[in-house]
């Protein structure tokens, strides 16, 4: 487990969610996600014991055809799907998926929009549980429905008109976490490339070891984001593509003890095919 986080009862480490996994109140959800559809087939072709399977993209976003946004779902749609994964309103969730974090993040993220705070993130994910040699399952296990009651937190998600509504606010420090590349407009598939006037780049894929998937400790975080002049005190409003890396990062400051983390959902591939909304290069 990383060392000084502000908040690490947000981590589940692999020892930690193998001597917990017995416990009732402890639901392991798989949130590996494919975009051919696949996602499903990855985990019955071995998952960790107990663990129930969520689609984030289908359960928890809803897509708006022809957009390409993976927007939060509604409160009916998220608190159905957690209630057939058996999660209730007293429920401790851990999230993995096998791709750094990005999916975990996104769902824990969308968990807490509506009021769940007790989920947590397996550092390191599935590659983590396996390194040391525990096992996976490949049977599929019943699991009680349970009623999770939604409570909306309309300050983690952030609509294109509000983020456009604190363009130039001291108080505010507005977080790209795509590549150096697509920050700067060389890379891109909007109609307009670039970033948000007075956004700063902090790419998210350096929050995790690539060898191992786990989260780099407090001071290596910190440091990180110090080169990026983000400190404690404002508030942050993360964003990327779709919101995925966006909730990552969301996550990474949260779990250092930053308290108004805020998530553009809908991001630059919103932003950047509007053409009415200013634009950095």
């Amino acid at each position: 487990m990383g060392t000084a986080f502000a908040r690490p009862e947000l981590l589940a480490s692999p020892e930690w969610l193998a001597g917990n996994l017995e416990r009732p109140d402890v639901r392991v959800i798989d949130v590996r996600w494919r975009p051919d559809g696949k996602g499903h087939d990855a985990y019955l072709s071995g998952h960790i014991e107990a663990a129930v399977y969520l689609d984030w993209a289908t359960d928890l976003a809803d897509r708006e055809d022809g957009v390409g946004l993976f927007l939060l779902a509604g409160p009916d749609r998220v608190g159905a799907a957690l209630g057939r994964a058996g999660v209730g309103d007293g429920t401790t969730v851990v999230l993995y998926d096998d791709t750094s974090s990005l999916f975990a993040a996104r769902a824990w993220w969308s968990l807490r929009a509506y009021g769940l705070e007790s989920a947590r993130i397996l550092d390191g994910g599935l590659a983590a549980w396996t390194a040391d040699g525990r096992s996976l399952s490949h049977e599929v296990p019943t699991t009680a429905a349970a009623t999770f009651t939604p409570r909306s937190q309309p300050r983690l998600r952030l609509t294109t008109p509000d983020v456009r509504g604190l363009l130039g606010s001291p108080d505010v420090v507005l977080l790209d976490a795509r590549s150096p590349a697509e920050y700067r407009g060389h890379q891109g598939n909007t109609r307009r490339l670039g970033h948000i006037p007075g956004a700063v780049n902090v790419p998210v894929a350096a929050m995790t070891v690539p060898a191992t998937q786990r989260f780099r400790d407090g001071e290596e975080l910190r440091g990180l984001l110090s080169r990026a002049n983000v400190t404690r005190g404002r508030r942050m409003v993360c964003y990327d593509g779709s919101g995925i890396a966006a909730a990552k990062l969301a996550f990474v400051l949260t779990l250092l003890g930053h308290e108004d983390v805020a998530l553009y959902d809908g991001g630059w591939a919103e932003w950047g095919d509007r053409l009415d909304l200013p634009v950095d290069r």
